[in-house]
């Protein structure tokens, strides 16, 4: 199947041609069609499978048609998790809306930066991408309605439930008028989004999409069980020996992520770390560079398990496992992506094992443990 096949507008065409698209992801090729016919739709999709486009298109297929848009009253409304995803989601959007005959604006709205000027920006808005605390935010300040949306789309809908947004969620859903389309996109299906989707979606079209059998394995995966007090030195040597560049590397707090960046920067291992209490400004100039290739380590926490795309990341190591398996998946989902080949690396404790063995499990895929005990880390 082809774009073509899909029924959007020659300027969409245009744009997935001149930005390089070639054939639709399965994901696209079966949530487009739906989505084009008002229908609701649940997709679940691996990580880096295409789900964005998967509604950015359809979406920007539907506002083309539409004249008059009302000052103030979005008719399309995008939620998100984080900051980051937000500002991904609207460069998405941006980048194929360029090429329609008509326009299209879109706003990204998240907190951790001053309010005031995404006040001013909301005049004339088609497209809202937001995380929920700032869109009420702005709702209370008048700055945005909501009764005018006739289009819901809950991106990464599954880790919204878990970052604890359900009472913001039920505020927000109270606000939005009954009658409206609604889109929920996730990597994973848990029981607490099926619970969701039964709540939000009327007759859904479900779409699941599993990686095919005879699909190449695009992440190679490797763990090393590790003494606690050796995990450290046990990274550095693995940087240094294998000679590790932009690796992301995952840890289970902020104040983790920073002390292993420190540590990482004595050690002569250019790195910073990135999470929910540095500020926007920070988190961005960071991103930036680690983007860029001038940072070789970025160190994180969860923030960025979801909703950060970089391009061809070659490296992901779990400096210490998530509590769910499912953010497991999205960790290492990071790697491996579009086509590439990547890494993902686990430092795995001896109190840990069992952990380890239930994410394996929830993977369908077993990895080999190496015992590092014997490794010479001396000087790292």
């Amino acid at each position: 199947m082809s774009f073509s096949d899909l029924h959007l507008s020659s300027s969409l065409l245009l744009a997935l041609q001149k930005e390089g698209y070639t054939l639709p992801y399965p994901i696209q090729s079966e949530a487009i069609p739906p989505i084009l016919n008002g229908k609701d739709v649940l997709g679940i999709a691996k990580t880096g499978s295409g789900k964005t486009a998967a509604y950015v298109l359809p979406i920007l297929a539907k506002l083309e048609k539409r004249i008059a848009f009302t000052n103030r009253e979005v008719p399309v409304l995008v939620l998100v998790p984080t900051r980051e995803l937000a500002m991904q989601v609207a460069m998405v959007v941006g980048q194929f809306a360029k090429y329609l005959k008509t326009r299209v604006k879109t706003l990204a709205v998240y907190g951790g930066v001053s309010i005031n000027p995404q006040m001013q920006a909301m005049n004339q808005v088609q497209i809202l991408v937001a995380t929920p605390g700032r869109l009420l935010d702005l709702v209370d300040n008048n700055a945005v309605k909501l009764s005018k949306v006739d289009l819901l789309v809950l991106d990464e809908a599954d880790k919204m439930l878990n970052l604890g947004f359900k009472k913001e969620m039920d505020h927000i859903i109270r606000l939005l008028p009954t009658n409206r389309q609604n889109l929920l996109f996730s990597a994973t299906l848990s029981e607490d989004l099926a619970s969701l989707s039964a709540i939000l979606l009327d007759n859904a079209v479900t779409i699941k999409i599993d990686a095919a059998e005879n699909e190449p394995k695009l992440i190679d995966q490797t763990a090393f069980l590790v003494a606690a007090d050796r995990k450290g030195p046990l990274l550095r040597y693995l940087i240094t020996s294998q000679n590790i560049h932009q690796a992301l590397v995952f840890t289970s707090s902020t104040y983790k992520a920073d002390n292993v960046a420190n540590k990482l920067r004595k050690n002569d291992i250019e790195a910073a770390a990135i999470h929910g209490k540095k500020s926007q400004s920070a988190r961005t100039k960071t991103l930036k560079q680690f983007k860029s290739n001038k940072l070789r380590v970025l160190v994180t926490t969860d923030l960025l398990a979801r909703g950060i795309d970089i391009e061809a990341l070659p490296y992901v190591i779990n400096y210490e496992l998530p509590r769910s398996p499912k953010d497991f998946i999205h960790r290492v989902g990071r790697t491996g992506r579009a086509g590439e080949k990547g890494m993902a690396i686990s430092l795995v404790t001896e109190d840990q094992l069992h952990h380890f063995k239930v994410i394996q499990k929830k993977m369908g895929q077993w990895t080999e443990l190496i015992d590092s005990s014997d490794f010479d880390l001396k000087g790292y």
